[in-house]
C-alpha cells in the first residue's frame, strides 16, 4: 500500500477536527454545542457521535424542509462562500469520506480505469442533487439524500449509534438494512474505482463543481506556458476534460506531470496573473509532440 501524501494527511486532520468529540463515541450521544450550528466544508454526518460541526448537505435539506416558514439564507450563503472561495478543492483536501475512499483505493487490485462510461456516470450526481437533495425536501418533506442514500451518515452516525444504543438496534428496520448494504457496495466499489462516490453520487461535490471554474483559490494554468499536450488530463483519475472543470477535485496530481510547469496552486480570482480556465486556443504543436 502506498504512503500517504501531504494532501491525504490534510484530509486526515480535517476528519479528526470535524469529529473530535470523543465523549460522544464513548457514550453514544450526539454533540449539541454551539459549534453544531456551523457547517463543515466537507461531507460529515451531523449525527456522528464525534461531530462538532454540521454537514452542509444535511443542513441544506433541513433548510429546504423548513423553507415554507423560513428561507435557508445561512446554509445557502455558507455553500456559496465555500464554493466561491475553494470550489472542489474542498473535495480534494477537506472531505473525510473522500479520504476514506482514497485509502480503500490504495488496496492492491485491478482498477477500473476512467472511460466514456465513467464520464457518463459522473452526471448521475447532478440527478441525485436535484431529486434527493432538493425536490424531495421541498415536495415530499423528506431529507431524501440523508434518509435513503448517504453512506457517510450510515458509517459515521448510524452504525456507531446502533452499537451503543440497544433501543435503536431494536428499532432498526429495512431502511437501515438498505443503507448498510448500500454503504458496503459503495466502499467495495471504491477499492476498484477511484473515489467512486465522489465521482458518481455525491451531491455536495455536484454543488461545488458549479464554482470550480470561478473559485478564488486552487489549481490554475498559466496560459503563457501551457502547450496543450493534455498530459494533465490523461494522468488525472477523475473524469475531467480539462484542468479545473467541474469534475476536478484540485488534488494537484496534474502538477507533477506537466512538462512545462504550467500548472500550480494559488490565487486565481480577479486580477490573478496567468490564471486561465482553459488551455490556450493556439498550441505549439511541435513542442507538444516533443513531450508526448
Amino acid at each position: 500500500m502506498k504512503r500517504f501524501s501531504v494532501r491525504q494527511y490534510t484530509q486526515l486532520i480535517a476528519a479528526v477536527l470535524y469529529n473530535c468529540n470523543i465523549r460522544g463515541f464513548v457514550g453514544g450521544t450526539i454533540y449539541a454545542g454551539t459549534s453544531k450550528g456551523i457547517c463543515a466544508p466537507g461531507l460529515n454526518c451531523y449525527s456522528c457521535p464525534g461531530a462538532t460541526l454540521a454537514c452542509p448537505l444535511g443542513s441544506l435539506q433541513s433548510g429546504l424542509l423548513s423553507s415554507r416558514y423560513r428561507f435557508p439564507y445561512y446554509v445557502l450563503g455558507t455553500l456559496l462562500l465555500f464554493g466561491i472561495l475553494f470550489g472542489r478543492l474542498i473535495c480534494g483536501f477537506l472531505c473525510p469520506f473522500g479520504f476514506l475512499q482514497e485509502i480503500l483505493n490504495k488496496i492492491p487490485t485491478v482498477k477500473i480505469k476512467k472511460s466514456p462510461v465513467t464520464r457518463a456516470l459522473s452526471k448521475l450526481k447532478y440527478v441525485i442533487l436535484v431529486v434527493f437533495a432538493v425536490l424531495m425536501p421541498l415536495i415530499m418533506l423528506k431529507p431524501g439524500f440523508c434518509k435513503y442514500i448517504c453512506p457517510a451518515g450510515t458509517l459515521e452516525g448510524g452504525i456507531p449509534l446502533m452499537i451503543t444504543d440497544v433501543q435503536l438496534r431494536h428499532m432498526a428496520g429495512m431502511l437501515f438494512s438498505w443503507k448498510v448494504i448500500l454503504l458496503i457496495a459503495i466502499l467495495v466499489l471504491c477499492v476498484f474505482c477511484y473515489r467512486a462516490f465522489c465521482r458518481f453520487l455525491c451531491p455536495l461535490g455536484a454543488i461545488y463543481s458549479f464554482f470550480n471554474p470561478v473559485s478564488f483559490f486552487g489549481i490554475k494554468v498559466d496560459s503563457g506556458k501551457c502547450i496543450g499536450c493534455d498530459k494533465c488530463v490523461k494522468a488525472c483519475r477523475m473524469d475531467v476534460r480539462k484542468v479545473c472543470d467541474g469534475e476536478c477535485i484540485q488534488c494537484g496530481e496534474c502538477i507533477k506531470v506537466c512538462p512545462v510547469q504550467a500548472i500550480a496552486f494559488g490565487y486565481k480570482g480577479p486580477g490573478a496573473a496567468g490564471a486561465v480556465k482553459d488551455a490556450p486556443e493556439r498550441v505549439d504543436k511541435d513542442q507538444a509532440q516533443q513531450v508526448q
